[in-house]
């Protein structure tokens, strides 16, 4: 599967020479009585949620004291870190979160191959620590899981929107399998590929799936899972409905979907975007409503394993795809390269090569509505918009 983290690593690259003086450049400078400044680094961003409600957002870091980590050493618990977001009050007291934390951020540059500061990394619309709105009723669940290499705020755009509308999302960092910044500081990276780090990485994002529902459990009663025991934002306690759960996944983080569901029924409903499948629930299938997004990989006619699994759902199904798309267009990079391409007077080919010919503003559409469909029909019972094709839609099409 393709690594968001590498995407568009040549147009981030290339960006930086817009941004950064070389050294000789900063040296003339310096001799210069006039001293030019260096045109300011170019700040990418992402558009708002389109639901009336403004954004809360937490960090949490978990340690499952249950559960060696393969990864970190001998006698190292497993440690998570996890992000809330969810429907807020009051929230112009309250910064901004960033899309990626300081350190994690850097690190992101750094493989990129850039200086600090080349490129300014988005900020979300969620505000860190602000009080959840209580003026309704308990708000169904949605968790996420990431794809390999990748990191939990990679779908932001999809996160924010289901929070604006009434939603808590809880997004999972696989520790070890994508990048990770804890409280402290400490940076973790990727664990090399080989031999079976792919399928002992599968099952530890199960488990790391069932483990934060546990520790959601525990939130909703009023404690706190917080390693550090950090303040919690007003208002979380008794405000997630955990009878009403739900999961999606982007690319790796499809498969965790389907195994998580089918090892733990506190999972009412799952969504894959261009994600396959693996394991046990490939030949026993599910029960409960399962939908996948098809880009390019997700490709039922190309994995034999997926048109197996497809055939032993038991419940409510639906696979659309979505024309003119690459795999990266289920995710925020869809908002993000087309913000680099006339920096670097990219041709409509090149930039297609990333990101498809869909026009990005459809692009992020389909983001925005088929996953809110999916969970409002299956944890509110409501909506229409996967009864069939849809003329506001002309791009999606329904897979038999």
């Amino acid at each position: 599967m393709i690594s968001p983290r590498v995407v568009c690593a040549a147009a981030l690259l290339a960006v930086a020479s817009l941004a950064v003086p070389t050294a000789a450049q900063a040296r003339t400078q310096l001799k210069t009585q006039a001293r030019p400044q260096a045109a300011a680094p170019p700040q990418l961003t992402l558009p708002a949620p389109t639901g009336p409600s403004p954004l809360g957002t937490v960090s949490l870091h978990l340690i499952d004291h249950s559960r060696k980590d393969p990864f970190a050493g001998v006698g190292h618990d497993r440690e998570l870190m996890i992000s809330l977001t969810y429907p807020a009050r009051k929230v112009a007291a309250y910064p901004v979160a960033p899309w990626l934390p300081p350190k994690a951020a850097a690190e992101y540059l750094r493989e990129q191959g850039l200086p600090p500061g080349a490129v300014l990394l988005p900020r979300t619309h969620g505000h860190e620590g602000a009080p959840a709105d209580r003026r309704g009723d308990r708000l169904p669940v949605v968790l996420y899981s990431p794809g390999n290499d990748s990191f939990r705020s990679f779908n932001t755009v999809v996160v924010e929107e289901l929070a604006s509308r009434g939603y808590v999302v809880a997004t999972i960092d696989h520790t070890y399998d994508g990048l990770v910044e804890f409280p402290d500081g400490r940076v973790v990276t990727p664990a090399h590929d080989g031999g079976e780090t792919g399928w002992v990485i599968y099952k530890q994002r199960i488990a790391d799936t069932r483990f934060v529902l546990d520790q959601l459990a525990v939130l909703n009663r009023g404690g706190n899972p917080d390693a550090e025991h950090r303040t919690l934002p007003k208002g979380l306690r008794g405000l997630l409905d955990l009878n009403r759960v739900g999961m999606f996944g982007y690319s790796a983080g499809g498969p965790t979907v389907a195994s998580a569901m089918f090892e733990d029924r506190r999972i009412k409903a799952g969504l894959a975007m261009d994600g396959p499948v693996a394991g046990p629930v490939v030949t026993s299938g599910l029960d409960r409503p399962y939908m996948l997004m098809t880009a390019t990989k997700a490709v039922r006619d190309r994995i034999p394993d997926l048109a197996t699994f497809w055939s032993n759902l038991k419940g409510w199904k639906l696979n659309i795809t979505t024309q003119g798309v690459q795999h990266v267009s289920y995710g925020d990079m869809e908002m993000i390269v087309p913000q680099v391409a006339p920096l670097l007077k990219w041709t409509p080919a090149q930039l297609a090569e990333q990101i498809g010919t869909l026009a990005p503003a459809r692009g992020e559409a389909v983001q925005r509505a088929y996953p809110l469909a999916f969970f409002d029909r299956h944890l509110r019972g409501r909506g229409h918009l996967l009864d069939g094709p849809s003329p506001k839609f002309p791009e999606v099409t329904i897979i038999p």
